[in-house]
């Protein structure tokens, strides 16, 4: 998927409501062409997020395709909505993007091969229907290999769902090897799949095997790096998603642990009914989820300050954040991941040969 030129469809959630399509734009080698969103077409997409790629917003693939003068190699379906549902009103798109000679790459649960329509069209066309959320279909329970590996594991967790673990991760992996660590990422959703180009989407494996996924993936590179960052999904107060959250907390068997969390959220995210611990407990509580299998230490916090306008004011948050919870903490796009990074390495973990080329895990 590395290197593709794209469309990204983000109808009407461009960019607040697309992290999918932020993240790819962001950190993903591909070539953005155009996004898709029918609220904003016309616009651009440095009209609402400066600093990434630029590219026209447009109301349609047609649009899109033209836009690109035909250049196009695939769309990209760049919303996770609650469920993962598929909207309808997505299908015109999806089946223009088809007989123009595009795959289409989602990260969907509803699965783009599993609906007759669109999978009958894409073979009539011979494109590739890409469905990141399936998992191996050979996965099994964890065995502790995951302690086994060379390389010192860091797992980004989070005080609520959408609070930056991903883009946490990746700023980790980023300045680690600034400094000549040998990092690398490991991606476990739908939106690190499609900008790593491999993974197991862990919120989409059976129960049963989810720690499992994530000790697969360890085992296969964790003797090729000095320090690896599992992406974390979720939260474990989350009552709706903390079942990932604490697979993938158990199938790291993490030495470290990076908090993140969102200033100013105070409820969760889509369950407002349900209130936010205090930023202290959560230290408590992974750490005491995480002991039974590794010793595993809150070693700094991740801190998104994007709805926070005034730098002054961010900074504040920051420091405030990382008194907190008591480790060393930084908003890693606003500022940075050094400080995180800081943390990690005073906490022993990622020291080793200099760095290789590249800073995704490759299989």
């Amino acid at each position: 998927m590395s290197d593709d030129r794209i469309a990204i469809l983000a109808h009407e959630k461009f960019p607040d409501r697309a992290k999918t399509a932020l993240g790819v734009m962001r950190y993903g080698d591909q070539d953005v062409r155009a996004v898709l969103d029918r609220d904003r077409a016309g616009d651009r997409v440095h009209d609402h997020v400066p600093d990434i790629s630029d590219a026209p917003i447009v109301a349609s693939f047609d649009d899109a395709y033209a836009a690109a003068d035909g250049d196009l190699d695939a769309l990209y379906i760049g919303i996770a909505p609650i469920g993962g549902g598929f909207d309808e009103s997505w299908r015109t798109d999806v089946e223009a993007a088809i007989e123009a000679g595009c795959d289409v790459v989602s990260g969907l649960h509803y699965f783009l091969n599993e609906d007759d329509e669109l999978a009958a069209l894409a073979a009539e066309h011979g494109v590739d229907l890409i469905d990141v959320r399936e998992p191996d279909d050979d996965l099994s329970v964890a065995t502790g290999a995951s302690g086994d590996i060379d390389a010192d594991v860091v797992c980004t967790v989070g005080t609520d769902c959408s609070v930056g673990k991903m883009t946490a991760s990746l700023e980790i992996v980023a300045a680690a090897r600034e400094r000549g660590i040998d990092a690398a990422f490991v991606p476990t959703g739908q939106t690190g799949i499609m900008i790593a180009g491999w993974g197991n989407p862990i919120d989409r494996v059976v129960s049963d095997f989810t720690a499992g996924a994530v000790e697969e993936m360890l085992v296969e590179v964790g003797d090729d790096h000095d320090l690896l960052v599992v992406e974390g999904q979720g939260s474990i107060v989350h009552p709706a998603y903390s079942a990932v959250t604490c697979g993938i907390l158990h199938g790291s068997m993490a030495d470290g642990l990076v908090l993140c969390h969102a200033a100013g959220r105070e409820a969760i995210h889509g369950y407002e009914s349900f209130s936010l611990p205090p930023l202290a407990e959560y230290v408590d509580l992974y750490e005491g989820l995480a002991a039974p299998v590794s010793e595993g230490r809150v070693v700094a916090g991740a801190l998104n300050t994007k709805d926070v306008d005034d730098d002054a004011a961010a900074a504040d948050a920051v420091d405030n954040f990382g008194d907190e919870i008591g480790a060393p903490s930084a908003d890693p796009v606003r500022d940075g991941a050094d400080r995180i990074v800081d943390g990690i390495v005073e906490a022993g973990l990622g020291e080793g040969d200099a760095a290789a080329d590249g800073g995704v895990a490759e299989r």
